[in-house]
């Protein structure tokens, strides 16, 4: 196998490539929305902004920054919640890292993670081998669990928020529930109309036929090698999940788990209070909000950029807010977080780590040379 490191001019295509993809996407959320807020300012008789760029920009210019503060001291709580988690799934290993070095790795990677979606989780085991000599296969093996009970926490809060707010979403779905504020004639109404819920039937009935298909064609899905990495994976799966029960304090690594997972709720419910049309909304529209958003950011762009925007600003029209004003408080949401909290506080880690390890000798096994 060959251990040739990808060129600067490849990262620099697939970074131009994700970025692309992050753009068009916001691209075309946002020019569905433009026209939409056109039709409402048509059908009112005006609007205070002039196109839906300007009221974003007055939105965020109008925000309760004191708010917005919480909210990235709430990221910055989660961030260190995971670090100490990262430092419990090292322990079993032999090494004792600093949680400081852990916290200033994540950070690096969520940076990187801007420019290069995914590419923050080899940056970040790299990191703490360099600073605490931890060996990197060892690391990205405590990475796979992070994110297998990341998978399951987030499979977890859809599956109740699906539960709890079946009456809403299936509105929405509908088309029953209409956002506040909308000035809604027939025309309007035509023109806004998407036909969600056939397209969930649709999307069920695919799910359904493809289940089908596999089991009549089962023996041979078995002899593939498309099978025996399913397989491999799951098999991973689930003994990654049983390490984490073999841990020296298993009771803080769930802990830590469902700490991260509250902070990311409360970064969402404290948001809504920055911002005047979401002032209202309840924890219950928060957690909604807050799972959709999490998908969103799961797709390969930049930060999950203009997927977030686009999981966000339907979560919130589900509750009856205006599709301008779910997009505007989608915007605040996510450059708070990505340019504030992931570029702002990912250089600052990436210029202190050095400094901070200056002097530092990490504690080896005694079964590990220095």
């Amino acid at each position: 196998m060959s251990d040739k490191k990808p060129s600067l001019g490849y990262n620099l295509i697939k970074f131009a490539l994700f970025l692309a993809v992050g753009l068009g996407l916001l691209y075309v959320v946002y020019q569905n929305q433009a026209a939409g807020f056109e039709r409402e300012c048509a059908c009112k008789g005006g609007c205070a902004q002039p196109n839906l760029l300007a009221k974003i920009w007055a939105d965020f210019s109008g925000a309760n920054y004191f708010y917005l503060a919480l909210v990235a001291a709430a990221f910055l709580l989660s961030v260190l919640s995971r670090a100490l988690r990262w430092a419990i799934l090292i322990e079993p290993l032999g090494y004792k890292v600093r949680p400081l070095n852990g916290f200033f790795a994540i950070m690096v990677g969520y940076l990187i993670n801007l420019a290069l979606p995914r590419a923050g989780e080899i940056a970040k085991p790299a990191l703490l081998n360099q600073y605490e000599k931890v060996p990197v296969d060892k690391l990205i093996g405590t990475i796979v669990v992070d994110r297998i009970f990341d998978v399951i926490m987030l499979l977890l809060v859809l599956g109740v928020s699906f539960i709890v707010q079946f009456d809403a979403i299936m509105g929405f779905l509908s088309g029953e529930t209409r956002p506040t504020g909308e000035c809604v004639t027939p025309q309007t109404v035509e023109k806004s109309a998407f036909p969600w819920f056939w397209l969930l039937v649709g999307m069920g009935s695919v799910a359904l036929l493809s289940l089908i298909i596999i089991a009549i064609k089962w023996k041979q899905i078995q002899q593939s090698a498309f099978y025996a990495k399913i397989k491999a994976m799951a098999l991973n799966f689930w003994a990654g999940m049983l390490t984490v029960f073999k841990l020296k304090r298993p009771f803080m690594f769930f802990f830590h788990t469902f700490f991260i997972w509250l902070m990311y709720f409360v970064m969402t419910y404290v948001c809504f209070w920055a911002y005047g049309p979401t002032l209202h909304l309840s924890a219950s529209a928060a957690f909604l909000a807050f799972v959709f958003g999490g998908f969103g950011v799961l797709i390969p762009s930049p930060g999950g950029m203009g997927t977030y925007q686009l999981a966000v600003t339907a979560a919130l029209v589900v509750y009856g807010v205006n599709s301008g004003d779910a997009f505007a408080f989608a915007n605040i949401s996510f450059f708070t977080i990505n340019i504030f909290c992931n570029l702002f506080f990912g250089l600052l880690a990436y210029i202190v780590l050095p400094i901070y390890n200056r002097n530092y000798q990490p504690q080896l096994p005694d079964n590990q040379p220095a």
